[in-house]
């Protein structure tokens, strides 16, 4: 709901809005174009991955519908929370309008903006002067998602071999239940413990499908690792821009000195054409000298223009990164505490459940 409040004779803000999955992501991809300096927030993953495998991986699935639901609302408020993004007028849209909004995303023209992949290739392979801090950057957030993938399997497995050790319990109920039938003093005893075997085998579901929330905050950070790497392949696109109107820049500088001294110092096609067939006449030459000069007045300011963007683009972006790092540092420390706090519950749940089949055996 929108905070201000309405004044009279205005139209209250809806209460609730549909949105599809492909909204959210039509809005995610407007602010990435829009603001490429920001590491704008990831959405949830649209079907499951590194899911122990007794859990649907389905992408209706019930559980994991809520699941995404929650990611989806946990980006929203990562949005609503930054400084910069919290004003863009079609996010307050997205929030507050019913419909319209996504044409008023179309008519930004942002699609026009987005930077092809060739182009990114290209500027990533023949950018000669990079900047450190972002190639650093780049690898870091290689390592990032490296390191989280890795840690996401490994649970994964874990949760798998949990879910088969919890299970088998489910046996021990069984065999007690049985035995109690055939022993008269000590069957209460035995179909008590037997109880509990079978409640502590049928805890795992509910136990796992809570640390699945835990792994949501993980992946969280997988796919930062790609908005990092977004920030830091548009600044290499402005680096290679940079460097390459520098170097047209040189290149006309060039030309413009051999017309007007009459000397070429680099071979060319075009030099030996005038050679083979003629000169040219010297008001020619002049009218080139004086277009060069024009093209390179405007070169020169271009040049300007985009050295100028680059200093604002690294100073805006780096404050954003040092924004990130600090969020990360919290969030992960936090989801791995309550990680552990998580685990060790279910350990003393573990050892509660030993402790009262040792009980249910000392009254036989």
């Amino acid at each position: 709901r929108a905070l201000e409040s309405q004044s009279e004779g205005q139209c209250a803000p809806v209460d609730s809005l549909w949105r599809r999955y492909s909204e959210f992501e039509l809005l995610r991809n407007y602010l990435s174009v829009t603001y490429p300096h920001i590491v704008v927030p990831p959405l949830p993953e649209k079907r499951a991955d590194f899911v122990w495998h007794k859990l649907s991986a389905d992408n209706m699935d019930p559980d994991f519908v809520e699941r995404r639901r929650i990611g989806l609302e946990n980006f929203l408020l990562r949005v609503a929370s930054h400084p910069v993004l919290c004003q863009d007028k079609i996010f307050y849209s997205f929030l507050t309008q019913e419909g319209g909004w996504k044409e008023m995303v179309n008519e930004t023209g942002f699609q026009l903006k987005a930077d092809s992949r060739l182009k990114a290739l290209n500027a990533t392979f023949r950018v000669k002067n990079p900047d450190k801090r972002f190639t650093e950057l780049k690898h870091y957030s290689d390592e990032l998602q490296s390191v989280i993938s890795h840690l996401l399997r490994v649970r994964a497995r874990v949760a798998d071999r949990l879910y088969g050790v919890y299970k088998v319990h489910g046996n021990y109920g069984r065999v007690f239940s049985e035995w109690s039938a055939i022993e008269k003093e000590m069957g209460d005893g035995l179909q008590s413990a037997g109880h509990h075997m079978d409640v502590y085998a049928a805890s795992i579901d509910d136990i796992l499908e809570e640390e699945e929330h835990y792994a949501d905050q993980l992946k969280e950070y997988l796919f930062y690792a790609e908005a990092l790497r977004a920030v830091c392949r548009k600044h290499e696109l402005m680096q290679y821009d940079l460097e390459m109107a520098a170097q047209d820049l040189t290149s006309k500088k060039q030309q413009c000195e051999e017309l007007a001294t009459g000397t070429v110092r680099t071979f060319s096609l075009k030099g030996m054409t005038s050679k083979l067939f003629g000169q040219e006449t010297p008001e020619q030459r002049e009218a080139k000298v004086k277009a060069l000069e024009e093209q390179i007045q405007e070169g020169e300011e271009q040049l300007k223009s985009k050295n100028l963007e680059g200093r604002d683009f690294v100073k805006s972006a780096w404050a954003d990164i040092e924004r990130f790092k600090e969020q990360k540092n919290h969030d992960l420390k936090e989801a791995l505490i309550s990680y552990a706090v998580m685990q060790i519950s279910m350990c003393k749940k573990g050892i509660q459940v030993w402790t009262n089949a040792k009980e249910c055996f000392s009254k036989m």
